[in-house]
């Protein structure tokens, strides 16, 4: 089963927890949901160029708090705040409620699944041979303190008449350890050819204690060991670059 099934719904309630983090009674529930779905595919589109790792989305008493891991902030927030302001307008138009904006840094995008394989589908799409965009990603994600990596890539790749799927994997990645603390993120890649499907699995190592939230607490005490602060609140700011 560990293999076949999505690794972080897997976990759910045991190290990693959900994106959308609010309860509601059923005469509210299919509205909230859809305002849900429709935030999330707005942001993705908006913000292709951004490195949007994930959206978090709470809802106080009526209030919408939108929570976005970016690897590079500095697109979002724009100059003085502009861009931001008016990102949580177009939002507030999407909701009934008081619309709030929150911005993450992810310091280590080597090693956030989901930025591994937008990085791999811009690189497949400028034509990057799928081999040398798998290898390097992997590679970096080693580098920088992932116990292991697994990438497949699948769909007519480099131009092939017959689609095929190709993997490359270094280290462990225990997909059946519920303790595990996996990371998961897929990606497609549009070339002239065809659409090609992009999933990326990295463990970074194992979490003991019983608690949804560890997976979230141990991402930003890492990313709090640099000098900047991560989480930013429609403030200014950009992103300083690792020369890893």
């Amino acid at each position: 089963m560990g293999q076949k099934i999505n690794p972080i719904g897997f976990r759910l309630g045991i190290n990693r927890t959900w994106d959308s983090r609010w309860f509601a009674d059923n005469a509210e529930y299919g509205q909230l949901l859809h305002e849900d779905l429709k935030i999330r595919a707005y942001l993705m589109s908006e913000l292709k160029q951004a490195g949007i790792a994930k959206v978090v989305i709470e809802r106080p008493h009526k209030k919408c708090r939108v929570t976005i891991h970016s690897a590079r902030p500095g697109l979002i927030i724009g100059k003085k705040g502009a861009d931001i302001e008016k990102l949580r307008k177009a939002i507030s138009t999407m909701t009934s409620s008081e619309t709030h904006l929150n911005i993450v840094e992810v310091r280590k995008p080597e090693i956030d699944a989901t930025l591994v394989g937008q990085s791999i589908a811009q690189q497949l799409e400028r034509r990057v041979a799928f081999r040398r965009a798998m290898k390097r990603a992997v590679q970096s994600a080693m580098r920088l303190g992932a116990e292991g990596i697994k990438i497949t890539c699948a769909g007519r790749l480099g131009g092939a008449e017959i689609a095929r799927t190709e993997w490359y994997r270094e280290g462990r990645v225990p997909l059946h350890t519920l303790r595990a603390d996996i990371d998961y993120g897929t990606a497609e890649a549009t070339t002239a050819f065809g659409i090609c499907g992009i999933k990326v699995w990295i463990f970074k190592g194992e979490i003991l204690e019983h608690d949804p939230m560890a997976s979230e607490r141990r991402g930003l005490e890492g990313d709090a060991q640099g000098p900047a602060s991560r989480e930013r609140n429609d403030r200014g700011g950009r992103r300083e670059r690792e020369n890893a």
